[in-house]
């Protein structure tokens, strides 16, 4: 085994008896950065912590740096791994400075040349003009900073973020999770990791594992993930999404706000087409088969509440997100148009929809 990077193979673990993570194989290649994404309770945090040492898998292997450090009767501690931690507490010593800090994993150097380290990586983040400063003096985001500067500073095989960005307000958080970025893809280490939020995932990520109930459900890139999911679980783990029932015939399944193909699925068998708000589109006509009923401007975009009609079949209910520039009058009567790349046919009632 000689492929650098972290390679988690068939991992299983369970506390209790009760079955936390099952079957799960990734990897991250050098200087990648790969998402654990799912809701809480799903085993990401799981597997980031066998990714660390902190927990020895009940069955399966790991590899770092091509190293076997747990699996087959091997299982090397945090401390012999040579990876870096960025938690949402970010845990600095209070009797320490920032420069101490940033020193503390670096006994091993000399004293000169664990200054000059501990420097390098403060001017990376940003933070050298601090370096005598103490924690309690730092913001949020500061804080951040120091304990990243921290866990780069000893050259780490391997960079675990575990929610690092949820204790920050929308501001910043937005702010600190830019500047992390840069810097870890600046220092070509490998990363993971763990988040709940999709947006995030996205925004960070190189490729995403969608984890639900201890499972990898679909790994990929995020524009592969988010154009074509592999089930109505990965589809709504990304946002918000209409659901329309309806019955497949002849291949397809026709609804009151178009017909869709439905590749796969049997004769008669009960379907769900999962429309994403953003894929549809309006158009003000006075013979429109969708009346507006509510508007609501957010900004940027703004979310429309329909009402679609159409002959022969219940009435449904459809939300649309369009720019915020646009933003329909209600009670205004407007004709659909679906982008067919926003819409997914999926069995009825499979998980997640």
């Amino acid at each position: 085994m000689t492929e650098t990077g972290l390679i988690i193979e068939s991992v299983s673990h369970d506390y209790g008896g009760k079955v936390v993570v099952q079957d799960v194989s990734l990897r991250v290649g050098p200087g990648e950065l790969v998402c654990l994404l799912g809701p809480s309770g799903c085993g990401k945090t799981t597997t980031l912590r066998i990714a660390a040492g902190l927990e020895a898998p009940r069955k399966g292997r790991v590899f770092l740096g091509g190293r076997l450090v747990s699996g087959g009767g091997t299982h090397l501690p945090p401390e012999h791994r040579n990876v870096g931690f960025l938690f949402q507490d970010y845990a600095l010593f209070p009797h320490l400075n920032v420069l101490g800090n940033v020193e503390f994993g670096l006994d091993r150097m000399a004293k000169a040349e664990r200054r000059a380290r501990a420097l390098a990586v403060l001017d990376q983040v940003g933070m050298t003009a601090y370096a005598d400063a103490w924690p309690h003096q730092l913001s949020g985001g500061q804080q951040q900073r120091v304990a990243l500067a921290r866990a780069l500073a000893p050259h780490p095989k391997l960079m675990l973020l575990d929610e690092p960005f949820s204790g920050l307000d929308k501001r910043l958080r937005d702010q600190v999770r830019d500047e992390t970025l840069h810097v870890l893809k600046t220092s070509g280490v490998s990363t993971l990791m763990v988040t709940h939020d999709p947006e995030e995932a996205m925004f960070m990520a190189d490729r995403i594992a969608v984890m639900r109930a201890g499972k990898v459900v679909q790994m990929g890139e995020p524009a592969l993930l988010y154009n074509r999911p592999v089930d109505s679980f990965v589809a709504s783990t990304f946002g918000e999404i209409n659901v329309i029932e309806a019955n497949v015939a002849g291949g397809a399944v026709e609804t009151a706000v178009g017909r869709f193909a439905a590749s796969g699925l049997a004769e008669a068998q009960a379907a769900g087409v999962l429309i994403r708000p953003e894929g549809v589109t309006l158009t003000p006509a006075a013979d429109g088969e969708a009346v507006v009923l509510v508007s609501h401007h957010l900004g940027r975009s703004c979310l429309v509440h329909l009402r679609v009609e159409k002959e022969g079949m219940a009435p449904q209910h459809l939300h649309a997100r369009l720019p915020g520039s646009i933003c329909p009058a209600e009670g205004a009567r407007v004709r659909l148009h679906i982008d067919s790349a926003q819409a997914f046919v999926f069995p009825a009632g499979a998980e997640g929809a």
